[in-house]
């Protein structure tokens, strides 16, 4: 084609020139043509020269870029490019932002693998390939007429007129640098798995007045109008940002954390409209650095409608940022703009080029990898911007984590009573290697909060009298701190008196009192110009030794969570010398530096017999400590350890301290009862168990749970409406219970039920009345009950009614009764599984009102409703009007509740009560040391209780996990019966009961756990299938747990809990079926 030819051809249409160009291009990436090519395009440039004329005649236009006018600069001083009417044009924007690159170093793209993004005819691209010597530079652009321009534009600056190459001062050309591909925005590189050092945008930011426009197919043969509109707006992105006209850069940079090296650098344009503070935050809320390179002014392009940014300004308080011409200092908003530019004035507004980097990219790309991973919704909630390092650097490694667990993990998984067991080697290895102290994980119990470890291990013990120090007794019940029997063992007391004496901190007086008082338990912190050394915690060893009383010392003032930790005496003393056996170490963790109320605990002790008990009561008063909240602690001590050699420092052999053959105050009788007959966890030994035994959530957590919980961390500066539960609380009792509500209604929250039912059993003990639970009740609820010593009754129930509590039993029982507490698990009966009527349930209110029963409503299983026919739920305020003349003035209904399986999450514990006595609000408020949720949790509940008011999302995938409750519920009936066991079939719920038939028959079952399956005939015994022995038997022979009649409380009948991983669930019922074959031979 001749000259002529092909300028006659580009003269027709802008689609004509292209074509033109198009079939040049070929020629030029053909090496048999492309001297020949190169040559046309020199004899093209200096025919038609780079006049606007031609550029409309035509539909192109070749020009000259200069890129460097300094002296000593050694490079290329100009480019040659040509532009169409369809890409976007080099201008002041894109000048600027070439500027803002050379304020960095030469170093800056020296062999690196370099992309820029909406690269447009590649002159930037080229530039950056031609002044900085990359190893690979890649421009890309979402036009495909733009990526065809580029590459003419590459050729033409990598040959001379002549079609000769030209070498750089490594002897490559511009080709052996330079790729140019149609990618929206990263997606080449992401699908080709390149990664990046430095990513650089000069991407437009303007909101698009037809976000539709993005939704039309984009091909090279679009209209000229459609495929310009791409390269100067940008369609909404579905980002916060998109209010401010940045979603498209937002989308590139989040796009950027998945391709960029860890020590990769972002460098961005941002124009100034929205202002510099919206600019900077876009990059440091996904986790960057973020540096300004060059700011200046230019004027607003004239073709630029900026009236989509006015109707923003009208519906929100945000306003953006132009200026009267180039000299105006004084920021105007859009609305002003707009009407200034429609007078004929030039508004102009700042630009600047930003350079970015991850200041954790590590832990900033696996956060964003759960987000890509179907969680994108939640993004516009990350703020990863801090000012302080110290806040960084715990929070986003904690968010990585969790972003991790999240992902890789459909339920959370069952952990120990006495804590997870990772956080407890990580406790451990922190001990060990700041501390040189060889601790064990088997050495630590874990609890919700200090308050909560103080306070178990005083019911543990049951003292008559002990000293607390005075920082400490802020929690404590307030009878134990007015109770005056202090006259111990000469009076001859009951186990059920504490008292409770405040003391100084300061060592010689706590020891003074100590040595007069003689106390059984001692709880004490060591005061700061003490606790250097250990010389006060020698004292305090020796004062309690030699009169036989139990020492739990608090070090939660003085352990710090640091790399630099503060010496602690007593942590030096532990570190030479085992902790004596009438000792344990206290310590609450609270120094982190993102969230006051969050807290965890821990004690220490040698002591195998009170770390077993305390454990215990962890699993009888709190179910278990926040699996979440032991995530975020053992987040900061795996980063304290993560950079740490194993074992470098040789530990130092112990000396053992002669133990003194003082007596010292064992366990209070009436716990060694409880702890040794409650049916509680079974430990694994190392060897894996399925636990059908365990109120908890195994089935896959929905992705709306999993959104809601990370949401709740990557949110910061929540306000407190953010986090008032109670107004969704009390909405949710009215509309699922008709529960009544009013101005004196008091709703307290708590980690789990457990805990808040243990302050009601102490309400019930302090005002001399009975808890009264109907056999068939939960097993853990009365171990409660019997561990906080209070008086108990069951309510005979008969198998005909399915074991519900019914009128004319319950009248007979509280006729004899005086100040009866009435106990109901309800709709859902947990363990059976069945419902109670709202017919059923003011049968059963009517005959607590005459008595003047206060009545626990405990609605925790309860929301999983599968056989309802009929059913027709509860209407408590319905009920409760009817009696409410006619009953006694002491009736009263508290309604109890737990959220974890009504929201379908394993790990995240929220329990609420409401009270409407005034008397019991007191009562109730007697017993401070309540585990209460953290603010994250409530965050999270309240925004899961708006989601389950929504159609679809998260109630749809209740109702399927509902259907699969059910379905598990017909094959595990099907399975027992088979084995030879009777079942009760349930209508809702995640447990069940059953009664075998071959009670009183003998099996061999193992010593240990380790043995099961192993066929060791010497590892075995004999023994006889009872009521108290199934569950030995079942567990030990098949590695199955299961909860016996002694926890359900009707006699002969075992629980099953079905909420289980679908290949636990199967390996459930091949347990069943291994016993029933034992049982048979």
């Amino acid at each position: 084609m001749t000259l002529e030819e092909f300028l006659k051809q580009c003269e027709q249409s802008g689609d004509g020139a292209y074509a033109a160009l198009k079939s040049l291009l070929e020629k030029l990436e053909d090496p048999k043509t492309r001297t020949e090519a190169r040559v046309f395009l020199s004899d093209l440039q200096s025919r038609v020269g780079s006049s606007d004329d031609c550029f409309h005649k035509y539909h192109f236009r070749i020009q000259d870029i200069y890129l460097d006018r300094s002296e000593g600069y050694q490079g290329r001083k100009k480019l040659t490019m040509m532009v169409i009417p369809s890409i976007f044009m080099p201008e002041d924007w894109s000048f600027t932002f070439y500027e803002g690159l050379n304020r960095h170093p030469d170093s800056i793209f020296k062999e690196m693998t370099v992309a820029e993004l909406g690269c447009g005819n590649g002159w930037i691209t080229i530039a950056i390939a031609e002044k900085w010597l990359p190893a690979k530079v890649y421009g890309l652009d979402i036009n495909p007429r733009a990526v065809k321009v580029s590459c003419i534009n590459l050729y033409m600056n990598a040959f001379d007129e002549k079609g000769q190459p030209i070498y750089d001062a490594e002897k490559k050309t511009l080709l052996d640098r330079v790729e140019f591909h149609e990618s929206d925005l990263l997606s080449y590189c992401r699908e080709h798995d390149i990664k990046l050092e430095r990513i650089v945008g000069c991407i437009p930011q303007i909101l698009n007045p037809n976000p539709e426009a993005m939704s039309k197919m984009i091909t090279e043969n679009a209209s000229e109008e459609f495929l310009h509109s791409l390269s100067n707006y940008c369609a909404l992105q579905g980002f916060l940002e998109d209010q401010f006209g940045l979603g498209l850069i937002a989308r590139a940079v989040e796009e950027g954390i998945a391709v960029i090296k860890p020590t990769g650098i972002l460098i961005f344009n941002m124009g100034g409209r929205p202002g510099q503070g919206v600019c900077r935050r876009l990059f440091e809320r996904r986790g960057f650095r973020v540096t300004r390179l060059w700011q200046t002014k230019v004027l607003q392009a004239g073709d630029t409608d900026i009236s989509a940014l006015v109707e923003i300004e009208k519906n929100s308080p945000h306003r953006f940022e132009f200026f009267m011409g180039l000299s105006g200092d004084q920021p105007i908003c859009a609305r002003t703009a707009w009407a200034y530019g429609k007078t004929g004035g030039r508004i102009s507004h700042g630009l600047s080029v930003y350079s970015c980097q991850l200041r954790q990219p590590n832990q900033v790309k696996v956060i964003f990898e759960f987000l890509r991973s179907g969680f994108q919704e939640i993004s516009s909630s990350l703020d990863l911007s801090f000012e302080d390092d110290l806040v960084a650097d715990e929070k986003i490694p904690f968010l990585a984590y969790l972003s991790s667990v999240l992902k890789e993990n459909s339920c959370f998984p069952y952990e120990p009573p006495a804590g997870c067991k990772r956080f407890r080697n990580l406790i451990a290895g922190f001990m060990k290697t700041y501390h040189h102290i060889p601790l064990t994980s088997d050495k630590v119990v874990v609890f919700p909060s200090r308050t909560v470890a103080i306070e178990n291990a005083l019911r543990l013990f049951s003292p008559h009298l002990a000293i607390v120090d005075e920082h400490l007794t802020r929690n404590l019940p307030r009878e134990w701190l007015t109770s005056l029997a202090i006259e111990t063992a000469e009076n001859g007391l009951s186990d059920d008196v504490v008292t409770v004496i405040e003391a100084p901190r300061q060592s010689d007086l706590m020891i003074e009192l100590i040595k007069r008082l003689k106390p059984q338990v001692v709880v004490t912190g060591i005061a700061h110009f003490e606790a250097v050394t250990s010389s006060a915690f020698v004292q305090l060893l020796d004062a309690t030794g030699e009169i036989g009383s139990r020492l739990f010392l608090d070090i939660s003032d003085h352990f710090e969570l640091s790399s630099l930790p503060g010496t602690i005496g007593v942590l030096k003393y532990l570190s030479g010398t085992p902790l004596p056996s009438h000792a344990a170490i206290v310590c609450g963790l609270v120094k982190n530096q993102v969230y006051s109320d969050l807290e965890v605990a821990f004690v220490i002790s040698e002591e195998e017999a009170i770390l077993k008990a305390l454990s215990k009561t962890v699993e009888i008063l709190e179910g278990n400590t926040s699996l979440i909240s032991q995530y975020y602690y053992g987040c900061i001590f795996h980063e304290l350890l993560s950079f740490q050699l194993t074992d470098r420092h040789p530990h130092l052999e112990r000396r053992s301290e002669k133990s003194k053959s003082v007596e010292v105050i064992g366990f209070a009788t009436s716990a060694i009862s409880v702890l040794s007959n409650a049916e509680l966890s079974i430990s694994d030994d190392g060897y894996p168990l399925v636990r059908m035994d365990v109120d908890q959530w195994f089935l896959p957590v929905p992705s709306p749970v999993k959104a809601a919980i990370f949401e709740s961390f990557s949110r910061q500066n929540m306000s407190e409406s953010e986090i008032d539960v109670t107004p969704c609380i009390k909405q949710f009792v009215q509309t699922e219970y008709g529960f009544p509500t009013d101005s004196g209604t008091e709703f307290i929250f708590s980690d789990c039920s457990q805990a808040l039912f243990s302050k009601l059993v102490l309400c019930c003990i302090q005002e001399g009345g009975t808890m009264c639970f109907p056999a068939g009740s939960n097993g853990n609820y009365v171990s409660v009950a019997k561990f906080l010593k209070a008086n108990t009754v069951h309510i005979p129930t008969n198998s005909e009614r399915g074991f519900k509590l019914t009128e004319d039993i319950l009248i007979k029982v509280l006729e004899t009764m005086k100040k009866p507490w009435v106990y109901i698990s309800g709709p859902t009966i947990n363990p059976t599984g069945l419902l109670y009527s709202n017919q059923e349930m003011e049968n059963i209110l009517s005959a607590c009102a005459r008595f003047g029963a206060r009545v626990v409503i405990d609605t925790s299983f309860s929301g999983l409703e599968f056989e309802y026919e009929g059913w027709g739920g509860w209407n408590l305020g319905s009920c409760l009007s009817k009696i409410s003349s006619s009953g006694n003035p002491s009736f009263c209904v508290s309604l109890l509740g737990g959220l974890s399986l009504k929201l379908l999450s394993g790990a995240l514990k929220f329990a609420f009560l409401a009270l409407n006595e005034p008397i019991l609000i007191e009562a109730f408020h007697s017993f401070p040391g309540l585990s209460k949720p953290h603010c994250t949790d409530k965050y999270t509940i309240k925004k899961l209780l708006s989601l389950r008011e929504q159609k679809g999302g998260l109630l749809d995938v209740a109702m399927e996990q509902i259907r699969i409750l059910e379905n598990r519920a017909k094959c595990l009936k099907e399975v027992l019966e088979n084995c030879g066991w009777d079942v009760l079939r349930p209508c809702a719920g995640v447990s069940m009961v059953a009664k075998p038939s071959f009670l009183g028959k003998a099996v061999k079952v193992n010593h240990s756990l380790k043995h099961t399956g192993s066929g060791e005939q010497d590892a075995t015994y004999e023994i006889k299938l009872t009521d108290a022995s199934l569950r030995e038997a079942v567990a030990k022979t098949t590695g199955l747990c299961i909860n016996s009649g002694s926890w359900t409380g009707i006699p002969g009948y075992c629980r099953f809990t079905i909420a289980l991983e679908e290949s636990e669930f199967e390996q459930a019922l091949a347990c069943l079926v291994k016993f029933k074959s034992i049982v048979d031979n």
